[in-house]
């Protein structure tokens, strides 16, 4: 009973200071709602930051007086990660019901995918909602796009157990660390993570976008979330008529490779080791992926349009053809593959073909790189699955006393980790099916629209091929069962199942 106590205290101390963190992280959209003159005779919106505000810094207050705090331990810092996760998105949950009158379990689901970066929406009419609101939608996606925990730790480090939540929050395969120090790390991280989002913010102005909307793709892209403040998402500028809607999308292309690339690949760039780039396993897999993806998807777009035929004739006009196809095809692969999620093309669209669906549901799977913001499964992850199988393949054709090891980078991979990824994979895949399955059960959606939903949701990807409408509409146990996919997947699925055994609240 003692140790159980112990356990709560520890874990109810620690997520009253996160309370208490997201209590300032509500206020900020208050500079929205000044700015933009949204405070109206009701005061709606201003209420709808300041009420839940005031009840996080009251919440987490309370935790901390009445809960006495002690170093975490590993399970416990565990049992922090998917609990803060889980406060966030209830007490975040709130702009949303009393802003725009969402229902409470589809303002807990938007904030939820907001956090854990996945962008799935519960809305539309987003280019008709308060600017607040919509700034509030891409903050939730660049605070959760390095991690809840990260960002406590960034803004009130504290030296005891402070590397075991930072640890429960990037397990990713013996997460390394940049440099040496908990201290430094959380602040090289923070720091590329703020760098790189300045100078994506100032590339989108200097192409014509507005400032809001700058800020707003820049915190979804580089988060890898894909919330944006339009319904139509990047494919709005190109049906408003933005003279420089290309530049953009190339921006935001770049924008999304930078948030699904491992943050230590971009610390040793900036330290001058351009060779970082390619020269490991991880990095090599993740430029193959996007160039076999692309070129696939591409060959299938340009040989249903007729791109190959007539192009003789055609002079500029079919470079034109064959670039825009090119782009969108290009797009798209890095949006799937870095979960990141925009558009400007609906992927269940009669422009990509049925093949190309099948190659999506693939990428989502698969995810970006170990240490960056992107969801899935891990590059990495993919790789030493090809590896295992090869590994196996050669162990038939060799005599059974050989041994062969499976290594990256020149290190061997242990037993134990390879374990852990083959469980973690073969979880996915049980809830992928279970998932695919209720959806299928409790909806009128076919069977691919229906695995999609599960795909999307554990992937931290957001587009599906179930429309926005309809999703908004679905049984309140899908999204449910969506909520909890969205978090096991940001958290890889450990830490979540961890809050239901008993035995770890008497640890």
């Amino acid at each position: 009973m003692r140790n159980r106590f112990q356990t709560l205290h520890a874990v109810l101390h620690v997520l009253g200071s996160l309370l208490m963190v997201l209590g300032g992280i509500l206020l900020s959209p208050l500079a929205v709602v000044f700015l933009y003159g949204e405070i109206d005779v009701s005061c709606r919106v201003l209420l709808a930051f300041l009420v839940p505000a005031l009840l996080a810094l009251g919440a987490g207050a309370a935790c901390k007086k009445a809960f006495k705090g002690q170093p975490p331990t590993n399970l416990q810092a565990l049992l922090i990660c998917s609990l803060g996760w889980t406060a966030f998105s209830a007490f975040g949950a709130l702009p949303f019901v009393i802003g725009v009158n969402a229902s409470y379990l589809d303002g807990f689901f938007e904030t939820m995918s907001g956090f854990t970066t996945t962008g799935i929406t519960m809305f539309t009419g987003l280019d008709q909602m308060p600017k607040s609101i919509l700034f509030w939608r891409s903050l939730t996606q660049w605070v959760g796009g390095l991690g809840i925990l990260t960002f406590f730790l960034a803004i009130t480090y504290q030296g005891g157990g402070a590397h075991r939540l930072f640890g429960a929050e990037s397990h990713k395969i013996e997460a390394r660390r940049p440099v040496p120090g908990m201290a430094n790390t959380i602040k090289v991280l923070w720091l590329i993570y703020a760098g790189m989002t300045a100078a994506i913010i100032s590339a989108l102005i200097s192409a014509g976008m507005s400032p809001f909307d700058s800020v707003c793709h820049t915190f979804t892209a580089l988060s890898t979330g894909g919330f944006s403040p339009h319904d139509a998402s990047i494919e709005y500028y190109r049906l408003a008529g933005y003279s420089h809607y290309v530049l953009i999308e190339y921006i935001l292309i770049i924008g999304m490779v930078l948030g699904g690339t491992n943050f230590l690949i971009h610390y040793r760039v900036i330290k001058g080791n351009w060779r970082a780039v390619a020269d490991n396993t991880e990095m090599k897999y993740w430029w193959s992926l996007i160039g076999v993806f692309t070129a696939v998807i591409f060959l299938e777009r340009a040989w249903r349009a007729g791109l190959f035929a007539g192009v003789a004739g055609e002079g500029p006009d079919a470079f034109l053809r064959f670039e825009e196809n090119f782009r969108a095809v290009l797009f798209q692969v890095v949006s799937i593959l870095t979960t990141t999620g925009f558009a400007t093309r609906d992927i269940a669209s009669p422009f990509f073909g049925q093949a190309t669906c099948v190659l999506f549901l693939a990428m989502m799977v698969i995810g970006g790189c170990v240490g960056s913001t992107g969801g899935g499964i891990k590059v990495l992850r993919v790789a030493i699955l090809s590896k295992l199988i090869r590994r196996e393949i050669y162990r038939l054709r060799t005599p059974l006393r050989s041994v062969s090891a499976i290594v990256v980078d020149g290190k061997q991979v242990g037993s134990d980790e390879i374990s852990r990824i083959a469980g973690l994979f073969f979880t996915w895949i049980f809830l992928l099916v279970i998932g695919g399955s209720i959806t299928a059960l409790l909806s009128d959606l076919d069977g691919l629209s229906a695995s999609s939903g599960m795909f999307s949701a554990l992937g931290n990807i957001g587009p599906c091929y179930i429309p926005v409408k309809t999703m908004g509409q679905l049984n309140p146990l899908i999204k449910l069962m969506y909520i909890f996919g969205m978090l096991a997947g940001r958290l890889e699925i450990l830490p979540v199942l961890l809050l239901f055994s008993p035995r770890a609240w008497k640890s």
